[in-house]
C-alpha cells in the first residue's frame, strides 16, 4: 500500500486549525517540531486535565484528502489543516489500517498508527453541523469515526507535500483502530 502527502500543517498554539507549511520535521518520540501537541506525554488540553502523565499517543494527526472532498460534496468547505491535521494524504485507506501499522513518510520519517481521532464538539464551532459529517453510525449501529488517525513518531525526518507514504503492516492478527 502506498500513497502521497498532499499537505503538512502545524501550529505552535492550541488553535483548532493548523496552517499549511512547505515542510515539517517529525521528531522521534515527540511529534511535529513546533506543534502544540509535541511531547512525550499528552498535550491535548482535555487529556492534560485528566492525567498529564499519560503517554502521548496523539503526536501526529493524519487525515485523508478524500474526506475533504466528501465534506465539500456535503456543502462544507474544508481544506488541508482546517480540521487540525498535521499530515494530509491521498490514495491511502488510513481508517482501514490496523493499530501498529507503520507509515514511512518521505525519505526517513516513520509514524506508528495508534488509533482513530475522536473529534470533539469544537468541530461544530469551525463549521456548524460538521461533527455529524465525521462521526456517525453504520447499519449495525456502531459508531464510525472519519476524522483521521493518530500516531507516534518512531523515526525523525522532514516531510513535505509530494512525498511518498509507504505502509508497513504489523504481523497479524491485525487489531482494528479504536479512538485514542
Amino acid at each position: 500500500m502506498s500513497g502521497a502527502i498532499t499537505a503538512v500543517s502545524r501550529s505552535a498554539g492550541h488553535e483548532f486549525s493548523k496552517p499549511n507549511e512547505p515542510a515539517v520535521r517529525l521528531l522521534a518520540g515527540l511529534g511535529v517540531e513546533g506543534d502544540a501537541h509535541l511531547g512525550v506525554t499528552v498535550q491535548h488540553r482535555s487529556r492534560v486535565a485528566q492525567d498529564p502523565t499519560r503517554p502521548n499517543l496523539r503526536q501526529v494527526h493524519l487525515m485523508h484528502a478524500e474526506l475533504h472532498e466528501q465534506l465539500r460534496l456535503a456543502g462544507y468547505e474544508v481544506a488541508a489543516g482546517d480540521l487540525g491535521e498535521n499530515i494530509t494524504t491521498r490514495g491511502l485507506d488510513l481508517l482501514g489500517l490496523p493499530r501498529g501499522a507503520k507509515l514511512h513518510l518521505g525519505a526517513d520519517a516513520v509514524v506508528e498508527v495508534t488509533g482513530l481521532r475522536n473529534p470533539c464538539p469544537q468541530i461544530n464551532a469551525f463549521r456548524e453541523g460538521l461533527l455529524k459529517q465525521v462521526v456517525g453510525r453504520d447499519e449495525a449501529g456502531d459508531v464510525v469515526r472519519l476524522a483521521g488517525i493518530m500516531g507516534i513518531v518512531l523515526a525523525d525526518g522532514e516531510v513535505r507535500p509530494g512525498d511518498a507514504v509507504r505502509v508497513e503492516l504489523p504481523a497479524g492478527p491485525h487489531v482494528p483502530l479504536q479512538p485514542v
